[in-house]
């Protein structure tokens, strides 16, 4: 994780909202390489892919936005897990709207599922950033890198 802190830094893309594009792309690399890799490599269901991938890259999204985003410090493990819940809480959420959507695309409109998938991250990205700066990180004091 050191590379990319390294890289925003050297290309001064240090502006919150840069920094939030740039790790949500990662993000979404990732949830699509693992999605891709469960659904059409392993052949393994649309839906069960499409959890798992999200659900990895919900613990990735954590890590890269408190720390490259936010860059926020818990100043108590107490602290760290209840910022953590919030985090995930917020991602369940928003996961539920893309497994929603990617199944209404996918299923019943029968779009591809790369597609469909694609389709529905310009939503989820757009309301997890609202989420993670209005309610989880907010408040929390910042940790200067």
């Amino acid at each position: 994780m050191r590379w990319i802190i390294d890289f925003v830094r050297r290309k001064g893309l240090d502006r919150e909202e840069v920094r939030y594009l740039f790790v949500g792309g990662l993000t979404t690399l990732v949830n699509f390489a693992v999605f891709a890799l469960l659904h059409r490599l392993m052949k393994i269901d649309v839906t069960v892919s499409n959890v798992t991938s999200i659900m990895l890259s919900i613990l990735f999204a954590y890590a890269a936005n408190k720390h490259i985003v936010f860059k926020r410090r818990c100043n108590s493990r107490t602290e760290l897990a209840f910022e953590f819940v919030k985090f995930v809480g917020s991602r369940l959420f928003t996961m539920a709207i893309e497994v929603g959507a990617v199944w209404l695309f996918v299923e019943a409109l029968a779009l591809d599922a790369l597609l469909g998938k694609a389709a529905s991250q310009i939503v989820v990205i757009i309301l997890n950033y609202i989420i993670s700066k209005l309610i989880v990180f907010r408040g929390a004091k910042p940790g200067g890198r």
